[in-house]
């Protein structure tokens, strides 16, 4: 229970540290390096884990092929509907 407050409040005190140089930069005319340092890595850490995490690791990872699969049944059920004549077919019954 304890890290899960540590890490709240780290979260907090980094987003406020963030927010601060934020309006510091596009407020007050003398906002200088420091301010636009932390504005840009902040930015930085926020697509950081976008980039960063293998394909193999991610949550929700899939496994290399799937889209090839998923297509085959598509093209597959696609035929199979066409040659019963069913919802799929392009033909149009009169």
């Amino acid at each position: 229970m304890s890290g899960r407050i540590v890490r709240w409040g780290a979260v907090l005190a980094l987003g406020a540290l963030w927010w601060w140089a934020v309006l510091r930069l596009a407020l007050v005319p003398g906002a200088g390096a420091v301010e636009g340092a932390v504005v840009a890595g902040g930015w930085g850490l926020s697509v950081l884990p976008v980039h960063c995490v293998p394909k193999t690791g991610a949550a929700g990872d899939v496994g290399a092929g799937r889209f090839r699969r998923v297509w085959e049944t598509v093209v597959d059920a696609t035929a199979t509907a066409r040659s019963r004549g069913g919802a799929a077919s392009p033909r149009r019954r009169g």
